[in-house]
């Protein structure tokens, strides 16, 4: 059975298609903790989504007045779209439940967490969804332990392999 590419769907199988993610955010926070959100788009965004990627790199999330927005997300106009093309790096309103954004909110006012998107997708039913994460910024020593770690791992996955040749 041939390997699955990111982003492709499985002839015959009904999933998520993976339009963009962040994949720095990983690498600069501790993700504790993650959330489905939904994305109010227009018509052309959507569109857009479908012929090409967005670019999830330099943004963020925010709590106001509550409700949670999307900041700096990068979704390019559509190529066909001629005036109905919206601001490309606009905010974008995100779909939660109240007691989710409550909660949200309530822990984002600790010091040091931040609400970071990580995936945008279309989801099984055709709708865009936006993974965001609550995390923690890593300091230098954790993203250099965190580099150690890996490739430890690897070192001992190559020499399980070649053991077991």
């Amino acid at each position: 059975m041939p390997a699955k590419k990111p982003g492709k769907e499985v002839p015959g199988k009904r999933g998520k298609k993976t339009i963009a993610r962040n994949r720095t955010a990983r690498h600069d926070y501790e993700i504790t903790e993650t959330y489905e959100a939904g994305i109010v788009l227009t018509g052309t965004e959507v569109k857009s989504l479908r012929e090409r990627a967005c670019q999830l790199t330099d943004a963020f999330c925010i709590v106001r007045s509550g409700e949670v927005w999307l900041v700096n997300a990068h979704i390019h106009p559509y190529s066909n779209g001629g005036v109905w093309n919206v601001d490309p790096d606009r905010r974008r309103k995100l779909l939660l439940h109240r007691r989710q954004i409550n909660s949200l909110d309530a822990r984002l006012r600790t010091k040091g967490l931040a609400l970071v998107p990580l995936e945008l997708y279309f989801d099984e039913h055709n709708r865009v969804k936006l993974t965001i994460g609550v995390g923690r910024g890593k300091k230098l020593y954790d993203k250099r332990h965190d580099m150690a770690q890996r490739q430890s791992d690897r070192d001992i996955q190559r020499a399980l392999k070649e053991r077991n040749r």
